[in-house]
């Protein structure tokens, strides 16, 4: 009778655990997460009812490859500022050492697999590409622009590379034919901050106006969930006949449905939350990328 591998894996630069979720979700065992920010960190451990391994408060370029436990797959979900467009306007779209860390994890622990996540324009940056995806050994498969929107009503587009040690072929994802809605995702009492400069945009007091999602339309989709909403909610809201101008910023938990999180994952009812989850890869995304993890280790002889 055939087994079921469950394969194992640690997690880099996990943020609140997006990813980690999705892996889990598909079958895949955790064994570590690693992260830097005290609020992400303090949210998974919040969250035990779905992470029971080991969460650490650590900088990666902190910890040497051989002090933690071998598994077989690394996940880095470093982080993606560097390499948007939005970083050409402070003019710091220079890289980022964070990847060679990750890269010095794969070269001496030498996984069986390893999966990449970052934003479509980390392809622009030739050094971090080729460190990427020409380790000797390993098999490169990418998906680029993978948008989260084939899941769920937000646009999000996302890089994904996963190195293998077999040559195999990943399957690319097909949309999901039941997925949720705008209307699916909003709250009926949402706690909500409706500023007064939030009230100064939809005015057009400011350069741009807000971006505003009708839930009544089935086809509508959110723009992506960013983690600068924590500091600016006038950039994107959503109609509410209830609200008193007929529009609101999303609340924490409309925001964590957009990326997929169930509602029995907590989240702190702040405004820091709103960072956490813009921060994080979508659940569904995570998951997709889990199953196809799953199917590489159990169609072949262990």
């Amino acid at each position: 009778m055939k087994t079921h591998y469950k394969p194992t894996a640690k997690g880099y630069f996990s943020g609140c655990g997006g990813m980690e979720l999705g892996l889990s979700l598909a079958g895949v065992t955790l064994i570590q997460s690693l992260d830097l920010d005290k609020d992400a960190i303090e949210c998974m451990r919040q969250n035990s009812h779905y992470f029971s391994h080991e969460v650490l408060h650590a900088d990666i370029k902190d910890k040497t490859v051989l002090e933690q436990p071998p598994s077989d797959i690394i996940v880095g979900t470093y982080p993606c500022t560097k390499y948007s467009p939005i970083a050409d306007i402070h003019g710091t779209r220079t890289g980022d050492d964070l990847f060679l860390h990750f890269f010095r994890h794969i070269a001496i622990g030498k996984p069986e697999m390893y999966v990449v996540e970052n934003v479509p324009g980390m392809k622009k940056f030739k050094v971090v590409m080729e460190a990427m995806t020409k380790l000797p050994d390993y098999y490169i498969n990418i998906f680029c622009p993978l948008n989260a929107a084939l899941w769920l009503p937000q646009k999000r587009e996302r890089l994904i590379l996963i190195g293998t040690r077999r040559n195999f072929i990943i399957s690319s994802p097909t949309e999901k034919r039941k997925k949720p809605t705008i209307k699916n995702i909003k709250e009926e009492n949402p706690l909500v901050d409706m500023s007064e400069y939030v009230i100064k945009r939809l005015k057009g007091h400011y350069r741009d106006l807000p971006i505003i999602v009708d839930p009544e339309d089935s086809k509508a989709i959110a723009p992506t969930c960013v983690a600068h909403y924590s500091k600016d909610l006038s950039t994107r809201l959503i109609k509410d006949k209830a609200s008193k101008y007929g529009v609101r910023p999303f609340s924490v938990r409309e925001y964590a449905r957009l990326q997929g999180f169930p509602d029995d994952f907590v989240f702190k009812n702040e405004r820091s939350s709103y960072k956490l989850i813009g921060n994080a890869v979508p659940v569904s995304m995570g998951k997709w990328i889990g199953e196809e993890v799953v199917k590489y280790f159990n169609q072949r002889p262990r």
